[in-house]
């Protein structure tokens, strides 16, 4: 793979703790944000906490509420096995082998794989588009400007063609803008502007980009299309939410109208 942010993102080099000489701000921040990330799934469990560097007491405490639900030993330490716990999620989403012995099947089921490991984003320090997530997607990158949809588009597609031995590049140029890809797009003959998705249907195939037009070569948001049922693509996005935000807080599964909303469609025929 090219965007390899995701392994930083699976370790810690040294034993985190309360009052722990091996402390430094950037680790406790990274396990404070798991323990936020695992209270998103299981609210109940008692894990949320600020993210602000200081093991203190209120982070032992999460770390213990934790290691209770996972049925472990209630330290309130975080050595390297129990961070590998922790952030097991993303080893899951970004490490698994998805099914399939064509592009476009692996690249859903590697979408699918991703959402069901819960992708969210958090707020710290006042800044959203953070935390673990969002760096793997954005190649270390986060905080309120760095929407992240194309980010998470790009690496579920790095990570498909990778496993085919293919170089995603060859498709659409590094980056996180949607202008930039969708203007690539144009140029090389393999983006469908809306109206001719409706007109043709028959042109989009699952693991196909949409790119929602804000105005005319202005895109605002993508995600990959999983599934197309009359009028509907169903969808696979990061940074939307159940409103269907270029700016929401994590990967979803969504249904889109392409009759009433104008999106654009590239094709990855070029790399299958």
């Amino acid at each position: 793979m090219i965007k390899k942010q995701y392994l930083k993102e699976l370790a810690i080099p040294a034993t985190q703790q309360r009052n722990g000489s091996t402390n430094t701000l950037k680790d406790v921040m990274k396990i404070q944000s798991w323990l936020n990330l695992y209270a998103m799934v299981h609210p109940s469990s008692g894990t949320a906490t600020g993210i602000d560097g200081d093991f203190g007491p209120a982070t032992e405490l999460a770390v213990k509420h934790f290691q209770a639900a996972k049925g472990l030993s209630q330290t309130g330490v975080v050595d390297l096995a129990l961070f590998k716990v922790l952030s097991q999620p993303m080893a899951n989403a970004f490490t698994g082998v998805a099914a399939g012995t064509d592009l476009r099947t692996i690249l859903v089921n590697t979408a699918i794989q991703h959402l069901n490991n819960a992708p969210f984003e958090l707020t710290i320090k006042g800044q959203s588009n953070s935390g673990p997530w969002v760096r793997a997607y954005m190649d270390g990158m986060e905080g309120t400007p760095w929407f992240w949809c194309m980010g998470f588009v790009q690496a579920i597609f790095d990570q498909a063609a990778s496993q085919l031995g293919k170089d995603f590049r060859k498709l659409m140029p590094l980056s996180y803008s949607c202008d930039t890809v969708a203007t690539s797009a144009i140029q090389k003959g393999i983006l469908s502007r809306y109206t001719a998705v409706r007109n043709n249907p028959a042109v989009v195939k699952p693991g196909d980009i949409f790119l929602l037009e804000k105005t005319t070569n202005d895109w605002e948001h993508t995600g990959i299309i999983t599934a197309i049922h009359g009028d509907i693509f169903e969808t696979i996005e990061g940074n939307t939410n159940n409103d269907g935000s270029s700016n929401g807080n994590g990967v979803y599964k969504r249904v889109r109208n392409y009759r009433t909303s104008k999106l654009d469609v590239m094709s990855i025929a070029s790399l299958v």
